[in-house]
């Protein structure tokens, strides 16, 4: 062989296919974990995962990958990765990309899909997934040529993990994944640029509105906790005397404890701490977001002037107005107002304690309350005791959360996990695994009714084989609890709302797992510790009595403010 021709064999040899550049472009951007099932058309991207140091966690249901993308992305601010096949396996991570999406959770969704000689007719297990996950993504597109395959990687993760975060997804027809490029490519460089600084006028602008308010209330959301802004709104609050609540998404982001709070807003009734918005005149909102909470539950009447702190502009809303808008980062920008403020400006925060009280009541009342099955105050107040401050517990959408959301103290940001923007069901197991392996020093509980465990309970051998601890507890009242929980109040009945279960104890030893059933109200909380010092992965069946939701709306319908 020619000189000439050997420098082509080498040239040849040091183009790596699609499959194994698209895994190099996953690994500069510090991908941990690909969450998935493998199909015959991304077999070669699978296979390429082997020496890459990525692990690929294997699933039961392509769902429950793209929960766990989820999380991870929500809680650690990288994008979580989730793969299928093409057709039903890319369809089956449609729900966590929306989830992500609508919970400004980052994630890149990754699907095979059939090869660029066919997508354009019908053909097996052919339908045109971009377009289909075009509505639920930042930036839904296929790749179309090897060349493309470091930008438009660069760029999916780019776009997920940029304010807002959210899902983005990319396509890769199987003859793509197995052509090379014309020459050796390599991944592209990171660079993260965040306008951090407030702007002097809109900080002038927004001390004005908060100057002449005689009630203003800071509503601290998502956004809050994902900038890290606890220390921040903390400083703030001790500055003004002002009173602070959390949307559901961004509890724990100012601690449950603190004199100032008062606790998360979001529940369907008019709740403890909506009486401290009633009164108010300027709402600051700091890093919220309204698809975490509908405004008119905060401003019914549209009349209350707005402080909007966040990186980015705010959705328009009638019931949301916005004053003065800071496009900042919610840290820096909560310093320069409170430093722009005049000096001795307080205001009363007496809402606050009062609030606090009888939340602490309805905690006590739990803790007291001996009946079986248990009450969800109960609940609620043994796994606070059993959990740390900075465990984390995923409260799965169903009466559960609701209970959780509204009551659970909560003391740093990310560490009650709720999915409050889509509000699916079933993410709380593959979530769990997914916070553990995000969060391996913290105990990690998967919080679930009976209905969205059985969704993707499949996980639980998922769990075992990957042997990630993390212990699920099942709230059992045989029925979708939240729904018969909304006709009645809305309807006076309920139907089409019951079911039945498995042994649940055996379902879960079937499985690997460990399984405990409570039989009596005070065998909760030492079961619970048990179950978290075995540090396996366990399954506690704990009935529950939810003709507490009855009497909780009764109760909120009768108190009357102002606090």
């Amino acid at each position: 062989m020619g000189t000439e021709g050997a420098s082509e064999s080498r040239n040849a040899a040091a183009v790596e296919d699609v499959a194994h550049l698209l895994v190099r472009c996953l690994q500069a951007e510090g991908v941990e974990y690909v969450f998935g099932i493998p199909g015959e058309e991304n077999i070669r991207f699978v296979d390429a995962l082997n020496d890459s140091g990525i692990r690929y966690v294997l699933v039961r249901h392509e769902q429950a990958a793209s929960f766990m993308a989820a999380i991870y992305g929500r809680l650690t601010g990288r994008a979580g990765v989730c793969s299928a096949t093409l057709g039903p396996g890319a369809i089956n991570l449609l729900l966590g990309t929306a989830d992500a999406m609508t919970n400004s959770s980052p994630m890149v969704a990754l699907a095979a899909q059939g090869s660029l000689r066919r997508i354009h007719k019908e053909s097996h297990q052919v339908i045109d997934l971009v377009s289909m996950f075009a509505p639920v993504t930042q930036w839904s597109a296929r790749i179309e040529c090897p060349d493309a395959v470091p930008e438009m990687t660069r760029k999916a993760f780019k776009t997920a993990q940029s304010e807002r975060p959210g899902a983005v997804f990319l396509a890769v027809p199987e003859d793509v994944e197995a052509e090379r490029p014309a020459e050796p490519l390599a991944p592209l460089q990171i660079d993260t640029v965040h306008t951090d600084a407030p702007s002097p006028s809109q900080i002038s602008r927004a001390v004005e509105v908060i100057a002449a308010a005689r009630h203003p209330v800071v509503l601290a959301g998502h956004g809050a906790a994902r900038a890290g802004a606890t220390d921040a709104l903390v400083r703030f609050a001790e500055r003004l005397n002002i009173p602070v609540a959390t949307t559901f998404h961004g509890k724990g982001v100012f601690p449950d404890d603190h004199p100032n709070a008062l606790g998360a807003v979001g529940f369907m009734r008019h709740d403890y701490s909506n009486f401290g918005f009633d009164s108010a005149d300027v709402l600051i909102c700091v890093g919220y977001e309204i698809q975490e909470f509908d405004p008119v539950k905060i401003n019914p009447n549209g009349d209350k002037r707005i402080v909007h702190v966040h990186r980015f502009p705010a959705e328009v809303d009638t019931h949301y107005p916005v004053a003065v808008g800071v496009e900042a980062d919610p840290s820096q920008a909560l310093d320069a107002l409170a430093a722009a403020l005049p000096d001795g400006l307080t205001y009363d925060s007496g809402s606050s304690e009062k609030i606090r009280t009888l939340l602490d009541e309805e905690l006590q009342y739990g803790r007291d309350n001996e009946a079986f099955p248990l009450v969800p105050q109960r609940v609620v107040a043994d796994v606070r005791t059993a959990l740390d401050r900075r465990d984390i517990v995923l409260a799965d959408t169903g009466a559960g959360k609701m209970w959780m959301a509204r009551l659970y103290p909560t003391y740093e940001p990310d560490t009650c996990l709720v999915s409050n923007g889509l509000s699916t069901m079933g993410f709380a197991l593959p979530g769990a695994i997914a916070a553990k392996l995000a969060r391996p020093d913290r105990r990690v509980l998967a919080m679930m009714g009976d209905g969205s465990f059985l969704m993707n309970s499949q996980e639980l051998e998922t769990a075992v084989r990957e042997r990630i601890p993390l212990v699920v507890l099942v709230l059992v009242d045989e029925e979708y609890g939240l729904i018969t929980w909304k006709m009645e109040l809305e309807l006076g009945r309920h139907s089409h709302t019951r079911f039945t279960n498995p042994n649940l104890v055996a379902y879960a030893e079937s499985f690997g797992a460990r399984g405990y059933a409570i039989e009596s109200a005070d065998q909760l909380l030492p079961v619970l510790r048990q179950a978290f010092d075995e540090d396996t992965v366990s399954v506690i069946a704990c009935p529950v009595d939810y003709s507490e939701n009855l009497r909780l709306t009764d109760r909120l319908g009768s108190l009357h403010g102002p606090f």
